[in-house]
């Protein structure tokens, strides 16, 4: 059964940078999309960034264009969001999620994924 772990979450302050990882067990990622979801409480869970499972496609919430990356490393089974130039209204819990994949698919839509994470608590704060 596949296991994603995420860490890398934390308190940092606005303008500040955090790299979360969704480290993986029981199965390689090379053959799965990976999906960065987020929810903070009271609001409903939302898609943050994608990537498809060989790396070449990405997509991103308008919210955090130009501020987030992602990344992965097939080889550490490890994908990685770097976020950079945090704001306050970025706290939340982070989660990653993946699903078996093929031909580059990818998705912002949470119901698309079956395997989850536990989260991480980001929180923007001076």
């Amino acid at each position: 059964q596949l296991q994603l772990v995420e860490s890398g979450g934390g308190l940092v302050q606005p303008g500040g940078s955090l790299r979360l990882s969704c480290a993986a067990s029981g199965y390689t990622l090379d053959y799965y999309a990976i999906g960065w979801f987020r929810q903070a409480p009271g609001m409903e869970r939302e898609g943050v960034a994608c990537i498809s499972e060989s790396g070449g496609m990405t997509d991103f919430a308008d919210s955090v264009k130009g501020r987030f990356t992602i990344s992965r490393d097939n080889a550490r089974n490890t994908v990685y969001l770097q976020m950079n130039n945090l704001k306050r209204e970025d706290t939340a819990v982070y989660y990653c999620a993946a699903e078996p994949a093929h031909d580059n698919w990818h998705s912002l839509r949470d119901f698309e994924y079956d395997s989850w994470g536990q989260g991480t608590q980001v929180t923007v704060s001076s």
